[in-house]
């Protein structure tokens, strides 16, 4: 069980590291955030990882999980230290940098077709979330 216990998204909101869940929290989690995703056309998705290869099988999990095609990574390159990986659904690109010093863990915002703003962001959630 994590510590302070997560009951929800918003308690998310004020870690820089998804927390280790319990199978409950997990399950809990997943479900409020599909049921906060109904309600946007698009994503983006931010990934906080140790390599470039973790962070892409986060976003894959994710991808599969939620039936979405796959984005296209704009650069090969691996990267064996940390990372951050931002996709965009809109123009379905993924771009990943490196960079130390980030937290582990996803990010996800919703967006609407017809709107310039974007809805909230959710996490840092586990980079497992979606594996199972």
């Amino acid at each position: 069980m994590s510590d302070p216990a997560i009951n929800g998204l918003a308690d998310l909101n004020r870690l820089r590291s998804a927390p280790p869940l319990s199978a409950i929290e997990r399950k809990n989690l997943k479900t409020e955030l599909i049921a906060e995703m109904s309600h946007f056309a698009w994503f983006t998705v931010g990934v906080m990882a140790s390599s470039s290869i973790e962070a892409m099988t986060c976003l894959r999990d994710l991808e599969l999980a939620m039936g979405w095609p796959s984005m296209q990574l704009a650069d090969e390159t691996r990267i064996d230290s940390g990372v951050f990986l931002k996709a965009n659904q809109s123009n379905g690109c993924i771009r990943i940098r490196a960079e130390e010093g980030l937290g582990q863990g996803f990010l996800l915002s919703g967006h609407q077709v017809e709107s310039q703003h974007s809805g909230p962001t959710w996490g840092p959630l586990p980079l497992d979330l979606f594996r199972d």
